[in-house]
């Protein structure tokens, strides 16, 4: 009779604490890409397009250099410029409320406003 051998396949549906999504670290980062970028900026309707993929594409790569595993990353950014008019913007999103999450910062100067949003994703 052969000696069956248990196997130890662990499928894990749940990151542990130390890689999964944290708000508060993400939005830091968020709030240093935009330091970085739009600080002395004027706006400049012609521009706002590059900046915004520039602004998107860092933070998403500083979010992959977090490495949290099994995350799948969405980034939304808005460039508008100040005009003393009041934004509003909204999103719905449908998630494991556990596992995935989202971080946002807003940078303001005297011509120009810019929201980014980060999602993470946690990919079963």
């Amino acid at each position: 009779m052969a000696d069956v051998v248990a196997s130890n396949n662990q499928y894990s549906i749940r990151p542990n604490y130390k890689h999964k999504f944290k708000p508060a670290i993400v939005t830091r980062l968020i709030h240093q890409v935009l330091a970085e970028k739009l600080t002395g900026v004027a706006y400049n309707p012609e521009s706002c397009s590059q900046w915004t993929r520039e602004i998107s594409d860092e933070v998403k790569a500083r979010l992959k250099g977090l490495e949290l595993s099994r995350y799948k990353f969405v980034v939304n950014v808005v460039i508008g410029e100040m005009r003393g008019e009041g934004v509003r913007m909204g999103c719905r999103c449908l998630w494991d409320s556990d596992t995935d999450s989202m971080a946002q910062d807003v940078f303001m100067n005297d011509s120009l406003f810019c929201v980014a949003v980060a999602y993470g994703v946690y990919y079963y």
